[in-house]
């Protein structure tokens, strides 16, 4: 990764992460209109000067049934003890091999090093190439072509360095195809603990008309016009570690993607050109580490037609593009960590992604996300779109076309520019565990038909709208929520004139305004405290007879024309009186941001008495010429 942006990465990275801060007092938030992270340049490539030095084996490789191919400039040596089922020739360092066996596995061992060369190999039957310290570099096409259908097995030698280079034009031969540096019609398989560097100058830097399969090595694409790794089955990772910079994809593929261990580092220039793309499914059941960078516009981390399950992982994402309008389409195309046509599941691992384009997304999913646990932290720092004034998008942290569900794990989301939501769906958004943080400049949890929160802990913060909004009902039956909104007619919580429901958890709720909750729907009591009092610290509410806490909250937010704010919590008892508090002092440990459990509160000034009704109902306190009216809103006397 580019040194300058990785720097750039680390400071967003810290950045996110500060907001899990224990004491939210010390968060310093840049006003809006601050540029957060410039927009990171395009590494340049540094050409051939960073080729590591060919490093031929110096021990001799033992195979069986082995040709040995040896390159010194335009001369090649050939040990061919297979001659009645194995016929070699070559001309000024272009070799040609057809095999007619096919009872046995031959074993191509390619060594030495030619600046004009090639290997083009035919045959019916599976077969071993074993590159052994060799430098193959062709002007007027691939490297290694391969014209055989069959299982490939690659072997790269432990201790050796590799290096294959085609030309930027090819002398193509009708009827047979030649898409990249390393090319075969077959399945290629690879195995050893060399390094194999590819240079792609033409197209892509290894393309497999079949599967492709890595279980140990290094390979280190360092340039491709277009794809660094480019299959048609399907690619599956088993480990060693592949690196790659290009113009097109990182890795592409027309089947599905299976990561099983390994460590990738991806990096892709151009527009569209995607770290990760499949035409089916990709599956993540473990990476020691994936770092993907994408510069160009409309460029996709991840892209899957299907679904995408993540299951365990250390996984960075970085997109620095702005969207994009697609005439075709009628649509823009916008910059995505991941971007999935079907369902995303993430059951685990440690997720980073930083959007720093306009109209970039952190994750945006054509179908359901579900999120049962692990770490996510997403930051959007690109500004809205607009292609016309018929066509824009902003961009979002985390957005989902379906259900969007949160079960468990620790999520921070973050957005700084016009219109940017955290955590978006336009379907039913229902979050029953784990810690969701979340600072957006607009909505920062939004739901087009019901927002569910069953437990938890959950902290919105929004600059210019509400924390949490429901275009349609929303029921809260658990855990913590503190929703900070902006001022009137915002608020902290906002479901319009639905149902509101909530018959559990602790709520606060705060800003210009708030909806009601529908006390017929209600089992748990709630209050609405209004006043017009500018920048009250701290509220306490207490039991008028005995004292006892209710809730006692240091704002995040400051509010300088007054504020409003919704409290629910089982220990507002039926038929009871209590007494609000504003100002004083807090003593004790802080337990989610601004809300205090068991805290010591002294010196606060009398702001209003009420007395709850049944289980279930909502009292007011203050009055009219406080802040409201907004949408779902309103005093009530």
């Amino acid at each position: 990764m580019n040194r300058k942006y990785y720097l750039l990465f680390l400071c967003t990275f810290a950045i996110v992460f500060s907001a899990c801060s224990s004491d939210s007092d010390n968060i310093s938030y840049p006003a809006q209109d601050e540029e957060i992270v410039e927009v990171p340049e395009v590494p340049e490539d540094p050409g051939a000067e960073d080729d590591d030095e060919l490093v031929p084996n110096t021990q001799t490789v033992s195979y069986n049934n082995a040709v040995s191919i040896t390159f010194s400039g335009s001369e090649v040596t050939v040990d061919n003890p297979l001659t009645d089922g194995v016929s070699i020739t070559h001309t000024n360092g272009h070799v040609i091999i057809i095999s007619t066996i096919t009872d046995k596995e031959v074993n191509y061992i390619l060594s030495g090093v030619t600046s004009n060369g090639s290997v083009k190999i035919y045959g019916e039957y599976k077969f071993g190439l074993v590159l052994n310290g060799t430098g193959i570099t062709n002007p007027n096409g691939a490297a290694i072509n391969i014209q055989c259908g069959k299982k490939v097995t690659v072997t790269v030698v432990n201790q050796t360095n590799n290096r294959l280079i085609d030309g930027a034009t090819y002398t193509h031969v009708e009827g047979e195809d030649m898409k990249g540096t390393f090319f075969s019609e077959g399945q290629l398989n690879f195995y050893g603990s060399g390094l194999l560097e590819v240079r792609g100058k033409n197209k892509h830097a290894i393309c497999t008309d079949d599967y492709f399969r890595m279980y140990e090595g290094n390979i280190h694409v360092k340039e491709a016009a277009s794809d660094a790794i480019h299959a048609k089955d399907y690619v599956q990772i088993e480990g060693g570690r592949i690196t790659t910079r290009s113009a097109g994809e990182g890795i592409d593929c027309d089947g599905y993607v299976e990561i099983n261990s390994g460590t990738l580092e991806i990096v892709t220039t151009a527009q569209k050109g995607h770290g990760i793309k499949c035409g089916e499914y990709l599956t993540i059941n473990q990476v020691d580490k994936m770092d993907i960078s994408v510069y160009g516009n409309a460029s996709k981390g991840i892209n899957a037609t299907g679904d995408v399950t993540i299951v365990s992982g250390t996984i960075t994402i970085n997109t620095a593009g702005d969207a994009i309008w697609e005439a075709d389409e009628a649509d823009t195309s916008s910059s995505a960590g991941i971007k999935c046509d079907g369902n995303v599941v993430i059951d685990n691992g440690e997720i980073t992604i930083v959007s720093a384009g306009k109209g970039g997304k952190g994750i945006n999913v054509d179908g359901t996300l579900t999120i049962n646990n692990g770490t996510l932290a997403v930051t959007t720092t690109g500004d809205q779109y607009v292609y016309d004034r018929n066509n824009d998008t902003a961009a979002k942290a985390v957005k989902s076309d379906g259900n969007l569900t949160i079960n468990g794990g620790n999520i921070t989301l973050r957005t700084y520019k016009t219109e940017a939501e955290g955590l978006e769906s336009k379907a039913t958004l229902t979050i029953t565990g784990g810690t969701v943080v979340v600072e957006a400049y607009d909505d920062c949890i939004n739901a087009s038909n019901h927002i569910q929160i069953d437990g938890g802990y959950v902290y919105c913060k929004s600059s210019v709208n509400d924390a949490i909004d429901s275009n349609g009902t929303l029921s809260i039956t658990g855990g913590v929520v503190i929703a900070a909104g902006a001022t009137s007619p915002e608020g902290g919580i906002d479901c319009d004139q639905s149902r509101f429901s909530i018959t559990g958890g602790t709520i606060v709720g705060i800003g210009g305004d708030t909806s009601t909750p529908t006390a017929s729907a209600c089992t748990q009591s709630s209050v609405i405290f209004r006043s017009s009092t500018a920048n009250i610290p701290i509220v306490h509410i207490a039991n008028s007879s005995d004292n006892s806490e209710v809730i006692t909250f240091k704002l995040p937010v400051t509010y300088q024309s007054g504020v409003v704010m919704l409290v629910s919590s089982a220990a507002l008892k039926a038929n009871t009186g209590y007494t609000i508090y504003t100002g004083g002092e807090i003593s004790g440990n802080e337990n989610f941001y601004g809300l205090y459990t068991a805290a010591t509160y002294k010196g606060g000034s009398n702001a209003g008495t009420f007395t709850t009704g049944t289980a279930g109902s909502v009292s007011t306190v203050g009055t009219s010429g406080g802040p409201g009216g907004g949408p779902g809103g309103g005093w009530r006397p």
